[in-house]
């Protein structure tokens, strides 16, 4: 039986550098950075002042059912606007309510909904600050005014799969589902499980979202001591790169099967070739530094989608800017390619670090750039570090070999995650 044919109709991203992918790619190809002063709190006395926030952060534009705005935090107001900006542009809901009632239930129960969120930041402990200072270790006196004072809508504003849970509830979508939580591959694997979901015939059409949000004092001062974070700019593989920077947003496909899409007359932005994860299994922290994990990833995906290193024609590096992991991930793609590389490129310079929605929002990207037949350069790139040497980056937009992209994306514990899309 020959593999379903698995195509995006709908795509939505929302960061600090645009509300809509096209937007994004433009502000990268302008080589214009979003990354700027941290505005949510006054952060003069932290180490680490800049990051990618979304300007003008409006929540009732994102979301303009207001009685929600009480029940959800800022990471999922993101999700969901991205959710439904790929929803609305895929028309898949438009097109279920036109349908008799019996055929629009049974669209709604082969819909699904796969989401990859944060697990959780500190500020959604912040509510409990007052009673804590209060109480001054009298956990008795704690616990008689809790109910008192912490809002009783605490636990509900903070599950991780909030968008999951009001994507399906706002489009009434009853398929399959489920919320992944794997720090930054988390959206990238949401892609993944929604095209294995069709592939293996468990719904027609799957809407994959990412989210986060993790510009909060905590995060920022955690990552830092850490090492993790830069001094002022994103550099991807240059020699002066010192760390990452914190970025806010999210972004959504909507995938189906060739048939569904062809069943409606809708016209594909592009197909999801193949995924593939690997795991390094070091530590927390720790990654090979020969690049193990992530060059598994791209062979698992390669294999998944029966191609060949030299059938790629772009590659979207995770990039993110540290020492070792961006050494890796060269290391790694000279591994799979050997000496000639398609160009590569990289996105969190222009509007930061998204985290669990880093994937996600990056594919979105790349099938923009795609359709545009570039691959834009990464402005914040002075110097290549020998340590990256064969790596075919540059300041300047480049011109993919094919219309096939290949996406990295890596997290904490030596998580790696691969994506082969093709452009239309």
């Amino acid at each position: 039986m020959a593999a379903r044919r698995i195509v995006i109709t709908g795509a939505g991203a929302v960061c600090a550098a645009g509300m809509r992918p096209a937007d994004i790619l433009a502000a990268v190809l302008a080589g214009k950075s979003a990354i700027g002063p941290i505005r949510h709190w006054d952060a003069s006395r932290w180490p680490t002042q800049v990051a990618g926030e979304i300007p003008d952060y409006d929540p009732r534009t994102l979301v303009p059912d207001r009685k929600l705005h009480k029940l959800i935090r800022r990471t999922d107001m993101v999700g969901l606007y991205a959710a439904s900006s790929a929803i609305d542009a895929s028309g898949i809901v438009a097109h279920r309510d036109a349908l008799p009632p019996g055929e629009a239930a049974a669209y709604s129960d082969a819909t699904g909904v796969i989401v990859g969120s944060g697990g959780g930041n500190f500020e959604n402990q912040y509510d409990y600050f007052p009673l804590l200072t209060a109480a001054d270790g009298d956990l008795p006196a704690f616990g008689r005014e809790l109910a008192n004072t912490v809002n009783p809508m605490w636990l509900l504003r903070t599950l991780p799969n909030n968008v999951l849970g009001h994507v399906g509830i706002r489009y009434g979508l009853k398929g399959t589902n489920a919320c992944i939580t794997s720090h930054s591959v988390g959206g990238l694997v949401a892609v993944a499980e929604a095209f294995e979901a069709l592939r293996a015939g468990e719904a027609e059409r799957m809407v994959a979202v990412g989210h986060e949000a993790p510009i909060e004092p905590q995060m920022v001062l955690y990552y830092q001591r850490m090492g993790l974070l830069a001094a002022d700019a994103l550099r991807p593989f240059d020699a002066a790169r010192d760390g990452s920077l914190f970025g806010e947003g999210a972004g959504a496909l909507v995938l189906e099967t060739e048939a569904s899409a062809a069943a409606r007359g809708a016209a594909a932005k592009g197909e999801v070739l193949g995924s593939g994860c690997a795991t390094e299994g070091l530590g927390l922290l720790a990654i090979r530094d020969d690049g193990d994990g992530p060059a598994r990833a791209i062979a698992h995906a390669l294999d998944d989608a029966g191609l060949a290193a030299a059938d790629v024609g772009m590659i979207v590096a995770h990039g993110n800017g540290t020492r070792a992991s961006d050494a890796s991930e060269a290391a790694a793609i000279r591994k799979v390619f050997g000496a000639a590389p398609p160009p590569v490129t990289g996105f969190k310079w222009a509007f930061g670090h998204l985290i669990a929605a880093a994937g996600i929002v990056e594919s979105a990207i790349a099938l923009a750039a795609l359709e545009a037949g570039v691959v834009p350069g990464i402005a914040t790139l002075g110097e290549l570090d020998p340590a990256c040497a064969g790596l075919p980056v540059s300041r300047a937009p480049q011109a993919p070999r094919s219309s096939v992209a290949l996406v990295l994306c890596r997290g904490f514990a030596g998580t790696n995650a691969a994506l082969l899309l093709r452009g239309r």
